[in-house]
């Protein structure tokens, strides 16, 4: 038996969204702003699958739209952002334990050479030691640095996406 008249037909458009675990309620909530309702989620650990769903005769639609990219664009930033923090580091480190690898291996074979040269050993070992037991802190150190330096950067990306969230919400109720 069929019922008629009670509830309307309505037509949706699908997304397909992944989203990092740890940014799955600020996704969730932006995308709801942007007039998306969640269908379902799947996946487990760091990835999230979110399968989304709207009206497929929403009013400003095609504003929607463009407002949806830009906050994505912000998400993408953001965690951009936070990937440097982490990135530059890392080759801050490698960089000084290559240099102390460097040393090192002038001092191994200053060692080596036909007759030994022990004090050119001696030389060339001390930096060697300090670029290898200096990597780790050279790494903390640009971390802080870096994570002080993205910070307003990244405010500035929330800052965007809460404005986009409010246009999204000031748009739909129109």
């Amino acid at each position: 038996m069929m019922q008629t008249g009670k509830t309307p037909f309505v037509s949706f458009d699908y997304k397909e969204a992944a989203v990092e675990r740890e940014r799955l309620s600020q996704a969730l909530d932006g995308y709801a702003c942007l007039g998306w309702e969640l269908d379902r989620q799947e996946g487990a650990g760091g990835q999230i699958r979110l399968f989304l769903r709207r009206d497929r005769h929403i009013l400003n639609k095609a504003e929607l739209t463009r407002l949806e990219r830009q906050f994505e664009a912000c998400l993408d930033a953001i965690r951009a952002l936070e990937a440097s923090v982490s990135q530059r580091a890392t080759m801050a480190a490698l960089a000084v334990g290559l240099a102390g690898t460097v040393f090192l291996a002038g001092a191994t074979f200053a060692v080596t050479a036909a007759p030994p040269a022990v004090w050119l050993c001696a030389v060339l070992a001390a930096p060697g030691f300090l670029g290898w037991g200096g990597a780790y802190p050279v790494y903390r150190r640009v971390r802080t640095l870096r994570a002080r330096q993205v910070e307003p950067l990244i405010e500035g990306k929330r800052d965007e996406i809460e404005a986009v969230c409010k246009k999204g919400v000031r748009m739909r109720s129109e």
